[in-house]
């Protein structure tokens, strides 16, 4: 009989041992419910400071002196939404799509895929605004660009393969990809819709190259995955490498430990004269050994 888990343990064993599309989404959700419990608590509070704090932690300021003073935007955003219709819809879309890609590929480039197609649509949109809107501020957030590169990818990888939109009508990945890429270009020309079309359109294009050289050591996955695995070494290397605080001894321990050593020798040395080298015990054996590598 299956032990029945209640919500705590199954969020628990998800995280742990869940596919990586399920963790993506309890990771959504639960910082869409931190952002929440921050607004609530600046209206209990009357702090009004709270709002601006949320603003700079989880939205990618769009202009460029903003993205480089807070570069951690790039990543915050990718998992924020203020918006319950926002985030559902998001959701919807990466649970399918991010359930499909990992019965093609595995969950590590499930994971590489939605950080780094979500870096670039955020990439995307910082570049049109410097280029095309230098005079407008807006700030991005939510996991769109991340999640068009996935559906981009899997567009790319297997174009046929069909979907039932609704469960009822069968349609095409790649007939879908379309649509979704014209809407975006359509949508570039108008301001007042508040979408992110550049940010989708640079998840998208992640996604296009994402599905290039794939099983050759020239697929940007795979550089990816090989950069972060020689940082994370290196790190290691560096933590093993770090000198062991050693505990400065005064002169009198130090005249002691000396005249310790020099007894136990003159002991040994004076067993060795008796009775012979076999006689002694190996710990007085790697004890002499020690002390004359020891100079």
């Amino acid at each position: 009989m299956q032990q029945k888990r209640n919500l705590f343990e199954e969020l628990k064993f998800q995280l742990k041992s869940g596919t990586m599309t399920n963790k993506l989404v309890i990771v959504n959700i639960c910082v869409f419910l931190l952002i929440h419990l921050l607004f609530a608590l600046e209206k209990i509070s009357g702090v009004s400071f709270i709002s601006i704090l949320i603003q700079k932690t989880f939205t990618l300021d769009a202009t460029l002196i903003g993205a480089l003073s807070m570069p951690w935007g790039f990543i915050t955003s990718i998992f924020a939404h203020f918006d319950l219709m926002h985030i559902f819809s998001n959701l919807i879309f990466l649970y399918f799509a991010g359930n499909l890609f990992e019965r093609y590929f595995n969950s590590r480039m499930l994971l590489l895929t939605y950080l780094f197609g979500g870096l670039a649509g955020g990439l995307g949109e910082v570049i049109s605004t410097t280029l095309l809107f230098p005079n407008e501020y807006h700030t991005v957030l939510g996991a769109s660009g991340s999640v068009m590169a996935i559906f981009a990818a899997l567009a790319f990888y297997s174009p046929n393969t069909k979907v039932f939109l609704f469960g009822v009508l069968p349609v095409r990945l790649f007939v879908l990809a379309l649509f979704f890429l014209a809407n975006d270009l359509i949508g570039i020309g108008n301001a007042n819709d508040h979408i992110a079309h550049f940010a989708h359109l640079g998840g998208a294009l992640f996604g296009f190259l994402a599905m290039q050289n794939l099983n050759s050591p020239k697929n940007i996955l795979t550089k990816i995955d090989e950069l972060s695995k020689r940082i994370r070494e290196t790190f290691k290397r560096i933590g093993k490498a770090k000198p062991k605080k050693r505990r400065t001894k005064s002169d009198e321990e130090y005249n002691y430990e000396k005249k310790s050593k020099q007894d136990q020798t003159d002991h040994i040395l004076d067993k060795i004269s008796k009775s012979g080298y076999d006689s002694l015990s190996k710990k007085e054996k790697d004890f002499l050994f020690n002390q004359s590598k020891n100079g």
